[in-house]
């Protein structure tokens, strides 16, 4: 849903996945869970607020 409310890329879906994955490791997680996938969209906000 994010990723189509923000208008994401096929590439910025992509690291958007990674962030997600290296804020779950950082967790200690097995697996991306869906609070792991909001904090990388909570980032990826505010990358385009305050860098575009």
């Amino acid at each position: 849903m994010a990723i189509r409310r923000m208008n994401l890329s096929a590439r910025a879906h992509d690291r958007l996945l990674r962030v997600a994955r290296t804020i779950a490791d950082l967790d200690h997680a097995t697996t991306v869970a869906a609070k792991h996938l909001a904090e990388a969209v909570q980032f990826r906000n505010l990358d385009r607020n305050y860098w575009s």
